[in-house]
């Protein structure tokens, strides 16, 4: 238990806790997950393009020669713990330890989306100024359809695509009318205040995050990006798990999330499944 779980007696508190709000795992299924179990590197394949040749009767067959390729993940080790005090639990009328279980959960699982946030700022990706659509703008039409146009001209396939953005890159785009007007799309936007998908692209929102979330820099530039599920590779070598164990030393039971993975940008080019789109904030 926290040690500032006094301020929640019950002759302060009331029998509802509220716990601070707090996103949980986003990115769950929108990228290349692999079993590692066992293993401290998970080696992604690549394996390169090739092109056809003209058959002329009775002549050898010409391989194509395609190249490989891998990206390495690399496995790390993350816990997110906590104690509950066996004496100051009974001080307080609610169930300490399922609020400290849901708690430590949300941790790691934001810990798991960031794992993958950094393989993606770490990547060499083609990219979308702050500059289209309007100087120094933040995300918009034009800026999700350059990122489009980027995917196609790389012959990424159209299906399992993902848009990761800012809450406050979402606010601008709602403010477009081609993303809102039901002239352009039949979602209904400023109704629900949300954009599920848009050209073709499912759209996962986060917010700010303690384990840093989507980078900004001192101008105000935030990143985004667009990415196809096959470009991002993510080896799990322990999946998340939480678990409730009493700890006679501390007559307190210990409450730990945890998981260990690595993640990488399979396709770490320009040519690739990645777009990284930068959008000023104002």
């Amino acid at each position: 238990m926290a040690l500032s779980v006094s301020t929640a007696f019950t002759t302060l508190f009331d029998a509802e806790v509220k716990q601070a709000y707090q996103a949980q795992r986003k990115l769950a299924g929108l990228i290349r997950e692999r079993d590692a179990q066992g293993a401290t590197t998970v080696k992604f394949p690549k394996l390169g393009k090739g092109a056809a040749t003209i058959r002329t009767p009775q002549s050898d067959v010409v391989p194509i020669n395609a190249t490989y390729s891998q990206a390495t993940a690399t496995m790390v080790d993350w816990i997110a713990s906590e104690y509950s005090d066996i004496f100051n639990q009974s001080h307080v009328n609610f169930n300490d330890r399922q609020e400290l279980v849901q708690m430590v959960g949300g941790a790691i699982g934001r810990r798991m989306d960031q794992v993958c946030i950094d393989a993606l700022d770490a990547a060499t990706p083609a990219t979308v100024a702050n500059s289209i659509g309007g100087a120094n703008t933040d995300l918009n039409v034009d800026k999700i359809r350059e990122a489009a146009k980027k995917l196609n001209a790389n012959n990424v396939p159209a299906d399992n695509r993902t848009l990761l953005i800012h809450a406050n890159s979402l606010a601008a785009l709602l403010g477009e009318t081609q993303a809102t007007s039901v002239d352009y799309t039949t979602a209904r936007a400023l109704m629900d205040g949300s954009l599920d998908t848009y050209l073709g692209f499912k759209i996962i929102v986060l917010g700010n995050m303690d384990e840093g979330g989507l980078t900004i820099d001192g101008s105000n530039d935030r990143l985004a990006y667009a990415f196809h599920k096959s470009a991002l590779g993510m080896g799990i070598s322990m999946q998340n798990q939480t678990r409730v164990d009493y700890i006679p030393e501390k007559t307190s039971y210990l409450v730990a999330s945890m998981f260990s993975a690595g993640a990488i940008a399979v396709e770490d080019t320009t040519a690739g499944g990645i777009v990284q789109i930068t959008c000023r904030e104002t």
